[in-house]
């Protein structure tokens, strides 16, 4: 394939990515998006395979196979609500290749590079190198965090921050330490490639340092931001090896990840630069929070419903809204709340959902689970879309959900997450919150919202609740 082939063929792959981002933006041309990413992604492989600069055939095909077999297989077995540290793992993949294409940049240089185009290539790959090992400790530790369970015992992987002293003069010192070697990496070549080991080193600290920082209430931010980074890392790896469509998609996942955690931490009331540099979330969700106004409060203190009461208020309910978070996930509920909305909206009664810029571990997380239940899009709405009509609400029916329906944010000037827009579910005539027990959320802070005298709270497995109401309807 000569090279003028080559370049229209990366540019309808890279026209076909930007089609996709499009369709992404969108629930109802989500799966189209999909498509125009996979076509182009097709494209891509196939004509960098047959490229002029590829000769190693049988190296190459043995990993797009075994590659594509280990993907095949993961993506099968890999439930919807363990997506968020899959995708937390595919971003350190991206940080290891950008780090070994860097490594191998280094050790086999391109020929003819003299003068400033030399140190602009050397420069290309310690950033490459340093975006790289930054994405891939930072991305395993957000796995780990995500993962939760056994991980857990492992101190660095609870949800809640790990807060070093010193850290923000730590991480400077660790940033001006790296851009010190890449300086004298590039300044005596004899001793670069021992420099770039140790900014790998480095960056790589830095990496799980920043995201230790960061506690369990501002992971889909962080996901975002790896997904961010991975784009850059991809970038700098184009740079290295002068290919365009690389350097293409690496800025358009760089840079709309960027954009999509601006508008989640917007979503939250939060900096963008606090978020990164870490120490918000400051628990694991165990137990309820020393402060707030349902300080010392417990389950005896709260309205219970059983699985009759709640179908009975379904029942009456003229006006419904489902809030669905993280525990409909872990549950895997999504379905019988399908199947209870058809009963719903068969008998008259108007049934939308409320869903949070950040419920879940992962941008988007709730609309993918409703989506796989086949929940018409036009009943989902977003958090400014609806919240104005909670008080017109005859009930509102919350599955797992609790920081991102917390009364202190907006009531409570000393609460940790003061300000944070949330899902004013307690102005309806009932609030059924469905949970297993009273534990706090991902943010490790109690929620008033259980002591309302207007809430009820159904306690239990979700599924088998939410079976046990659709067989009363």
């Amino acid at each position: 394939m000569n090279d003028s082939l080559l370049t229209i063929l990366y540019l309808a792959a890279g026209v076909l990515f930007i089609r996709s981002l499009g369709g992404l933006s969108n629930q109802e041309s989500a799966r189209r998006g999909n498509t125009f990413g996979i076509v182009g992604m097709v494209i891509a492989v196939v004509a960098t395979a047959l490229g002029p600069d590829v000769d190693g055939y049988v190296v190459l095909g043995a990993g797009v196979v075994v590659g594509a077999a280990i993907g095949a297989l993961v993506a099968a077995r890999v439930s919807m609500e363990a997506m968020p540290q899959l995708v937390a793992l595919l971003h350190s993949f991206v940080g290891a290749a950008a780090v070994l294409v860097g490594l191998a940049s280094f050790l086999n240089p391109r020929p003819g590079l003299h003068g400033v185009e030399h140190v602009i290539h050397q420069s290309e790959i310690f950033i490459g190198v340093f975006v790289g090992s930054l994405t891939f400790t930072g991305s395993l530790i957000a796995f780990g965090k995500l993962q939760g369970g056994a991980l857990k015992k492992i101190f660095l992987f609870r949800s809640a921050p790990v807060l070093l002293p010193g850290r923000h003069l730590l991480n400077l010192a660790m940033v001006l330490g790296c851009g010190y070697l890449t300086y004298r990496g590039i300044a005596e070549p004899d001793t670069g490639f021992a420099s770039l080991l140790i900014v790998t080193a480095i960056s790589g600290v830095l990496g799980a340092h920043l995201v230790m920082a960061i506690g369990g209430a501002d992971m889909p931010v962080v996901v975002s931001m790896l997904n961010s980074y991975s784009g850059w890392a991809a970038a700098a790896a184009g740079f290295m090896l002068e290919n365009d469509l690389l350097i293409i998609t690496g800025a358009l996942v760089g840079s709309s990840g960027a954009i999509l955690s601006y508008i989640m931490c917007r979503a939250m009331n939060r900096s963008i630069v606090n978020v990164i540099f870490g120490g918000f979330g400051t628990g694991d969700g165990a137990k309820p929070a020393s402060k707030g106004s349902s300080a010392g409060l417990g389950r005896d203190d709260v309205t219970e419903l059983d699985v009759d009461g709640t179908a009975d208020e379904l029942k009456r309910a003229r006006d419904v809204i489902i809030v669905p978070g993280y525990g409909m996930a872990v549950a895997r509920a999504q379905t019988p709340i399908h199947e209870i909305t058809q009963k719903l909206r068969a008998a008259g009664a108007n049934v939308r959902f409320a869903i949070h810029p950040v419920a879940g571990r992962l941008p988007g997380h709730m609309n993918v689970l409703l989506a796989e239940a086949n929940v018409p899009y036009d009943i989902v709405l977003e958090m400014d879309e609806i919240n104005e009509d909670m008080s017109d609400t005859d009930l509102v029916l919350v599955v797992g959900a609790n920081d991102i329906v917390n009364p202190d944010a907006l009531e409570d000037p000393g609460s940790p997450i003061a300000g944070m827009p949330v899902l004013e579910v307690w102005h309806a005539e009932t609030v059924v919150v469905m949970k297993r027990g009273m534990a706090a959320g991902y943010a490790g802070v109690q929620n008033p919202l259980f002591f309302k005298p207007n809430t009820r709270m159904l306690f239990g497995d979700a599924k088998k609740n939410l079976d046990a109401i659709l067989a009363k309807l």
